[in-house]
């Protein structure tokens, strides 16, 4: 099992959450996180001052999927998320090494 965690702009969210749940993947967790790349922040203007902002606002998608689909969230997600310019995002590829239902006790693959 692997864990997909993608950072992403916010409006791109739903296209994402669609074309993942047209391949099959159901779960996924979302968090809003701020952080910044080569973007290195932007610059804004408030009342007359400027102001320089650093962290920008992102989602943090996670997605745990078994080995065999890796490469189709991976696809998936960057087709949904690129735009060709700096700011599109990151994706990384994790190893999970346990997963637990609560609910019904099952784990490993049968738990995603």
């Amino acid at each position: 099992m692997k864990l997909v965690i993608a950072i992403i702009q916010p409006h791109r969210l739903e296209k994402v959450r669609e074309s993942l749940t047209a391949i099959g993947i159901e779960g996924m967790t979302v968090s809003e996180v701020r952080g910044y790349g080569r973007q290195k922040g932007h610059t804004e203007i408030y009342r007359g001052a400027e102001y320089q902002i650093s962290f920008l606002p992102k989602l943090k998608l996670e997605v745990a999927v078994q080995d065999d689909r890796v490469n189709d969230v991976i696809t998936t997600v960057t087709q949904a998320t690129r735009t060709g310019k700096i700011g599109d995002g990151k994706i990384f590829v994790v190893d999970l090494e346990q997963a637990l239902r609560v609910r019904t006790g099952e784990t490993g693959n049968e738990a995603l």
